[in-house]
């Protein structure tokens, strides 16, 4: 078994998780104005994406140029990998390929804790991969615990590109957004975005 494999009922049982659905989880963090650079870039690409309507397209063309822009506004205060191997506990199917692994550790060459977030990449079918994208933030937590990072929360989202669902890991809660975030949203995205990303940064230094 893998990433891909698990389903929400599946991950729920398999590691004893409690689901929590709500609307507007996220809605009130402050928005973050994007640069015209990326505005250029996505108005640019977005069409190109849709209309090769890959996974690859949209996590090339619109989901890793916002993924960098958060980078930049946060003066390079995470490190983002792409398409890497993450193989924390293959007895319990932890293991894979996560499209986007967003980390605090100052290494670029391999992931290295602490995992902070997972940015999980689909075609078309968003709820689908909110699975696959909770077991990657179960074995990111894992993976951190077992080198003594005391990370308490870890994030995740699930995107085509066009339109964003968040979520997060607290112990065995995983707090789900039923809000859907859009690309008109983009000041809304990067905030959410980076606002995870800063929430747990002192206490993983």
């Amino acid at each position: 078994m893998s990433y891909s494999q698990f389903t929400l009922a599946t991950v729920k049982k398999t590691f004893d998780l409690i689901t929590s659905e709500e609307v507007g989880v996220f809605a009130k963090i402050s928005k973050i104005k994007c640069s015209e650079y990326l505005a250029e870039m996505l108005q640019y690409n977005i069409p190109l994406a849709l209309a090769s309507n890959t996974e690859k397209a949209r996590s090339e063309m619109i989901i890793t140029p916002i993924l960098i822009e958060a980078r930049k506004q946060l003066n390079g205060g995470f490190n983002l990998f792409s398409g890497v191997e993450f193989d924390v506990e293959t007895d319990k199917g932890l293991t894979g390929y996560c499209d986007f692994i967003l980390s605090y550790s100052p290494e670029k060459l391999f992931v290295t804790t602490p995992v902070i977030m997972l940015v999980e990449a689909k075609n078309e079918n968003i709820k689908g991969g909110l699975g696959q994208c909770i077991a990657e933030m179960v074995a990111a937590q894992l993976f951190n615990e077992r080198d003594g990072n005391k990370i308490s929360t870890i994030y995740g989202a699930v995107t085509i590109g066009t339109t964003w669902q968040f979520l997060k890991l607290t112990g065995k809660e995983v707090t789900i957004d039923l809000s859907e975030y859009y690309l008109t949203e983009i000041d809304q995205i990067l905030g959410i975005l980076m606002n995870a990303i800063r929430e747990n940064q002192n206490k993983s230094l």
